[in-house]
């Protein structure tokens, strides 16, 4: 345990430094703790009725492909029940696939022809969940077979630490920054990390990465126009991903901007309160302006999909509902169907740096973590169904 002792400085620089030193090592010494004694995050086991779900098979045939030999046994079995790895899921999903007349049944990866999904959530309010939003999108489409990459496009880190990578405690790692930098940038490939989460990479971040917006504002020029670094970064690395997730930081600058620019679709997370509603009215204004000094500079913004998602949703709170219900009367189909709950689950869950995928249905109250679950499972498959749109699938 660190010794406290009273904060005490001449200078409000000083305390700040203070302040900040005094909080990493705190975070350091909860983060050894949390993930002693390699600070490496695991991902837990899932049992045989949840990984049957996740295949959309029956427990039966579960038990048939393994007695037929076509699945292994995996590694753990306690008392007569199997729990898979996360790395056994994604091994039984490329077997069955081998072995299925329903090609891109268990691997509903994108087929030749099909291009690449690039999804930007994006608002200048914060506490609009969108990191939270991100990382239970990427743990869904992983967990569905799905080659998924995640891009941190806010120098807080908070998508990273979710990750696994504690910016927190330096890291020697390279950064979406080394890819998109103006001087002697870094392959893409070689800033990509995979992750402990099967079939989940990420292009992590940390404060370096607000240099970028320094320098574009010094560096950018028509011939070589600071919006397309992402765009040609991401290129780069296109055919080895189905899709890509970025989280945005708190503000329209130029990484939201050039992730805007990189983008196949947008998602607004927003909450059902006045302050929220103004607040993304006033982005969404300011974000249409430079959506439009992009094109007018010659550069095509074709959006698949611009959805705004309610989240914090509160079903039984009737202020929060009375928005909800004006938005979806003014904005109708533009509003995504489903909504992320304002829940406990979730709460505890991200605290933790986890999402709702990594958490033991019982280490919780059951009823509290289905809800918020079914709310992070609906979002993924409201947000499936219009990627296998974009594809041309049913």
């Amino acid at each position: 345990m660190i010794p406290v002792t009273p904060l005490s400085a001449d200078r409000p620089s000083a305390l700040a430094t203070d302040i900040s030193e005094r909080l990493n090592a705190a975070i350091r010494e909860h983060l050894l703790a949390a993930f002693a004694p390699d600070n490496t995050k695991t991902l837990r086991e899932f049992s045989a009725p949840e990984v049957a779900e996740l295949l959309d098979v029956s427990g039966q045939f579960m038990r048939k492909v393994h007695a037929d030999g076509v699945l292994a046994e995996p590694a753990i079995n306690r008392g007569g029940r199997r729990y898979y790895s996360g790395q056994e899921i994604l091994q039984a999903r490329e077997i069955l696939e081998r072995t299925s007349r329903k090609k891109g049944h268990y691997l509903p990866r994108r087929m030749e022809g099909e291009k690449l999904q690039v999804w930007q959530l994006m608002n200048f309010k914060g506490g609009s969940s969108k990191s939270t939003t991100t990382i239970h999108l990427a743990h869904y489409f992983a967990l569905q077979g799905y080659r998924v990459l995640v891009v941190d496009l806010d120098p807080q880190g908070s998508l990273t630490s979710m990750c696994g990578i504690s910016p927190e405690i330096e890291f020697d790692g390279l950064t979406i920054y080394d890819a998109i930098k103006y001087e002697d940038p870094s392959p893409m490939a070689d800033v990509i990390v995979q992750t402990y989460f099967p079939g989940l990479a990420i292009a992590p971040s940390r404060l370096v990465l607000s240099e970028f917006e320094t320098e574009s504002a010094v560096h950018s020029n028509p011939e070589r126009p600071f919006y397309f670094r992402i765009r040609d970064a991401l290129a780069q690395v296109e055919a080895d991903y189905d899709l890509v997730l970025m989280d945005s930081p708190p503000q329209l600058g130029f990484l939201t901007i050039s992730g805007m620019a990189a983008a196949t679709s947008i998602i607004v997370p927003m909450t059902p309160s006045m302050l929220d509603v103004s607040s993304t009215a006033q982005f969404l204004e300011l974000a249409g302006a430079y959506m439009g000094v992009i094109e007018d500079a010659g550069a095509a913004l074709d959006y698949d999909h611009f959805k705004l998602l309610i989240t914090r949703d509160e079903p039984t709170d009737i202020p929060s509902q009375q928005i909800t219900s004006f938005m979806r009367a003014l904005f109708q189909d533009r509003v995504m169907s489903a909504t992320a709950l304002k829940s406990t689950a979730i709460s505890d869950a991200t605290m933790l740096k986890q999402s709702l995928y990594e958490v033991v249905r019982s280490d919780m109250t059951r009823a509290t973590y289905d809800r918020a679950r079914g709310s992070m499972d609906a979002i993924g498959r409201e947000i499936e169904a219009m990627v296998r749109q974009t594809w041309g699938r049913k």
